[in-house]
């Protein structure tokens, strides 16, 4: 069994990521293109929120200082946040939406479903909590991917951009931080390598059904597993914990 300290980082950058992908999802209520829609991807946050505070909590037990998952989403900087970069990545519109839920979903899925099969016992609990709601966030995406990628010439054209715009960030979250690396050569984390085939596999087939075409640059932007991130994590942030740092005592 790998120490606390082997586990943390790896805790911090599954909770950290459903945080700022579910807090990026939450900026839609009020504002999604139609009632349903707007009601759907609330839900879909509060799913990525609640996956969040599972691995959060876990992770504050490994710190042990007594610490609680509120913490650590609210009270740390920019650099010490471990989510993926395609999480922190604004809305813009619903296409971009959609496209940016489908590439972090295609991932996670695969990512989930090998880790119900862990030999931890709190990861595979919490992969398995969390994998009935990740299939539904992949179906949603695939078939909203699907009807506006095959839709008008406008909605493919917007489905394009957005697909163009955010496809260098899709592979992180299966591109082996250092954590993760020492993980999976100790047997405590699968190899990525078959996940990330199967994520790709199942991607362009979504793909192609939408009509969309993938981009022939292969470059892959990574960091924000280590605590590089771009110029939008901050803002997110500011707007995120205003709350709990003007009132840190405060309680409900």
């Amino acid at each position: 069994m790998a120490a606390a300290t082997d586990w943390l980082p790896f805790a911090l950058q599954m909770g950290d990521t459903a945080l700022i992908h579910g807090h990026r999802l939450s900026e839609w209520c009020g504002h999604g293109p139609i009632l349903e829609q707007d009601i759907a991807i609330t839900n879909i946050a509060l799913d990525l929120v609640g996956q969040s505070r599972n691995w959060l909590q876990w992770a504050a037990e490994l710190q042990g200082a007594g610490n609680t998952e509120d913490d650590l989403a609210y009270f740390r900087g920019t650099t010490e946040f471990r989510n993926i970069l395609l999480a922190e990545q604004p809305n813009e519109d619903w296409a971009y939406t959609i496209i940016r839920l489908l590439l972090y979903s295609v991932t996670n899925y695969e990512l989930h479903r090998a880790l119900t099969e862990n030999a931890h016992p709190q990861v595979a609990a919490i992969a398995t909590k969390s994998l009935k709601e990740i299939t539904y966030h992949l179906r949603y995406s695939s078939e909203w991917t699907i009807r506006l990628g095959d839709g008008t010439a406008t909605s493919h054209h917007k489905m394009q951009r957005a697909l163009d715009d955010r496809w260098r960030f899709w592979e992180e979250p299966l591109l082996p931080s250092p954590a993760e690396t020492a993980l999976i050569t100790a047997g405590h984390l699968p190899d990525y390598a078959p996940l990330l085939e199967a994520a790709r596999t199942r991607l362009h087939a979504v793909l192609e059904r939408a009509t969309l075409r993938l981009t022939a640059d292969p470059f892959q932007q990574t960091g924000g597993k280590i605590g590089m991130h771009s110029e939008y994590l901050g803002p997110l942030l500011a707007e995120m914990q205003v709350l709990p740092r003007t009132y840190p005592d405060a309680v409900w």
